[in-house]
């Protein structure tokens, strides 16, 4: 009979990271006696885990645990305050300028694409894919516009769909443009999100899209989050804010024969 433990124990430190961050999701905190229960490894081990993790500003350690951070592990769920909205609107403003008429497009799950598919609602010329459930409810109001809701596991609390089912349908489409979010960008690190699975899908838009755009506000600049899921090279366009500073500004601008570049 195999030893379910044995696995556990033999995981790599990356794995381990990635299932300590997927517990925290369920859990308001995680105790370091459980972990090496469930790991069947050493406090030691539990405990330079949770020390890395904090240091990538992916928890926060407690007296004998840790709890989440989520300005850097998660994703706020879309039933919170939306931060930064007004730049968020204003990217997306611009975003829907480059939705030509005809085109099929595809919209990542996220806020600041919600904000996107509000300025498409009245649109009767567009095809839209997405994974959001709550972008395709909202456009569900009007009947002239075609909208493709991608089915797939469903992220509680966040309204979207991920997995294999949902990478798979998209594996099977073309689109003129995908729009993504991200909740970190960095130069050298590139766009990265916390979830696993929710990468997976982002690098499925990217895969499916002649054009792939990065919608991203300037207070998601010089971060970085758990799962790179394109470097800069790898997308086409990236959209900010005005607030960007001016140092990340000018080394985005050195890249413009592979990345174009635009603050609005």
């Amino acid at each position: 009979m195999t030893d379910s433990r044995a696995g556990s124990r033999n995981l790599f430190a990356e794995e381990r990271h990635a299932r300590i961050l997927n517990m925290l999701q369920q859990k308001s905190k995680l105790y370091v006696s459980d972990l090496c229960a469930h790991f069947s490894v050493s406090p030691a081990t539990i405990r330079n885990d949770l020390r890395e993790l904090e240091g990538r500003r992916m928890l926060k350690r407690t007296h004998g645990g840790a709890i989440p951070l989520e300005k850097a592990a998660f994703e706020p769920a879309t039933l919170k305050r939306v931060g930064n909205r007004e730049s968020k609107r204003r990217i997306a403003a611009y975003a829907a300028g480059l939705v030509e008429e005809g085109d099929t497009i595809a919209l990542d799950a996220g806020t600041t694409t919600m904000e996107l598919a509000k300025c498409l609602a009245s649109r009767s010329d567009v095809t839209v894919v997405t994974n959001d459930v709550r972008i395709a409810a909202y456009l569900e109001n009007n009947a002239a516009l075609t909208v493709v809701l991608i089915g797939g596991i469903l992220r509680h609390g966040l309204g979207c769909t991920v997995g294999p089912l949902a990478t798979a349908a998209l594996s099977q489409l073309n689109v003129d443009k995908a729009f993504l979010g991200a909740n970190a960008c960095s130069i050298e690190k590139g766009f990265s999100t916390p979830d696993l699975q929710q990468a997976e899908v982002k690098k499925a838009l990217i895969r499916c899209a002649a054009e792939s755009i990065v919608l991203c506000d300037s207070s998601k600049f010089g971060r970085v989050s758990f799962v790179k899921f394109a470097s800069a090279r790898e997308v086409d366009r990236l959209i900010t804010d005005a607030d960007i500073s001016p140092n990340v500004a000018a080394s985005l601008g050195e890249m413009k024969e592979e990345l174009d570049f635009t603050a609005v």
